[in-house]
């Protein structure tokens, strides 16, 4: 049978698939409209199952709101490119997804592929947008949220997307007030909302890693304990070149020790590192040196606890976000947020495009 131009537009209007693509299906299948549609769906197996082991880290983040805006979905689909993240159709079916979040009774990504969606399943949708876009695409992750107040904010065109949500009253004010947490949220990428979200075996970790990072460190520790280090370096531990640097300095009265180790080899710095390691049980016993890691701490859960973490937007530069959602409603608390920032912890594949071209010509060359 002869394949016409009409028949290649209207088996294209029924699955969305390249010219050339339909002509050649209907060719195959001798004119037959229902087998070239099958024929286009094993097709498009095939070439999904050739890209699933393909990086897709690139993409976009969507939020959807149900119609009483106390209750948000979020999902984050990946593409290989940021070309393709920002086509059209590709944004449409993320927007879709993110509404389809909003009736889904999990997050599991499974479940939620295996979901009715246009005429099929959302795993099958999947795969014929891989088929005709060209790259792998993966439904990453999906989270759904519910509350009396539900705000969000997306940053970048769909990079970054956060959700809060908050208990009491829904006003004008506390709507504004969680929108702009959720800008502080995508900006500044906390951990935890408050201190009591970190549990205690965290914390003794958080505090073991800052104190070996700190006796690693021994030009930062407090002097006293430096200057008893630098005295045993100098005693057959340090090479006579190093030692002698140390007693030039010492006597310069002028000289600012911070510079110090600008004038060290680094085998003595490391040598002088690895005498702090070893006296790490006394070192510990030190008042100034445990007040110190303490305060080393405390400066990292201000900045990984979202209530802790200085608004961004303080006029005085010295605002919390506990603090400013307090001067807003004193009864307003934070029930949960969530932030999605495409391709966050996905290893992206380094791509060497010089030598790729050079492997191909010397291919080339050799046929």
């Amino acid at each position: 049978m002869a394949v016409t131009a009409q028949m290649v537009k209207e088996l294209r209007e029924m699955t969305g698939a390249g010219m050339m693509d339909c002509k050649k299906a209907l060719v195959e299948t001798d004119g037959n409209m229902e087998a070239a549609v099958d024929y286009l769906k094993e097709k498009g197996l095939a070439k999904a199952a050739k890209k699933a082991g393909r990086v897709a880290a690139e993409g976009l983040v969507k939020i959807a709101f149900a119609e009483d805006n106390k209750t948000a979905a979020i999902v984050e689909v990946n593409s290989e490119t940021d070309f393709v993240s920002k086509n059209v159709e590709f944004v449409e079916f993320v927007e879709d997804l993110a509404k389809l979040a909003l009736t889904a009774e999990t997050t599991d990504i499974e479940a939620f592929k295996a979901m009715a969606f246009e005429d099929a399943t959302v795993a099958e949708v999947l795969t014929a947008k891989i088929a005709k876009i060209g790259e792998n695409l993966s439904i990453r992750r999906i989270e759904k949220v519910s509350a009396d107040v539900v705000t969000s904010y997306v940053h970048g065109g769909g990079r970054i997307g956060a959700i809060v949500a908050g208990t009491g009253e829904a006003t004008d004010a506390v709507k504004e007030a969680l929108t702009n947490v959720a800008m502080q949220i995508a900006a500044m990428n906390p951990q935890y909302v408050s201190r009591n979200d970190i549990s205690a075996e965290e914390l003794v970790k958080m505090h073991d890693i800052t104190l070996e990072s700190a006796l690693n460190d021994p030009f930062s520790l407090p002097k006293p304990i430096l200057n008893a280090l630098l005295d045993k370096a100098v005693d057959g531990v340090w090479a006579e070149e190093d030692a002698a640097i140390l007693a030039e300095k010492r006597a310069d009265k002028g000289f600012n020790f911070n510079y110090l180790p600008n004038f060290l080899s680094e085998d003595a710095k490391a040598k002088l590192a690895g005498l702090a390691v070893a006296d790490k049980a006394t070192i510990s016993e030190n008042k100034i040196f445990t007040g110190l890691v303490d305060g080393r701490v405390a400066k990292q859960l201000k900045d990984i606890c979202l209530l802790d973490q200085t608004y961004v937007r303080a006029e005085d530069g010295k605002q919390t976000v506990a603090q400013y959602l307090k001067s807003v409603n004193a009864e307003l608390a934070l029930t949960k947020v969530v932030r999605f920032e495409v391709g966050e912890g996905i290893e992206k594949k380094e791509e060497d495009f010089a030598a790729e071209v050079a492997a191909q010509q010397a291919a080339a060359k050799n046929k």
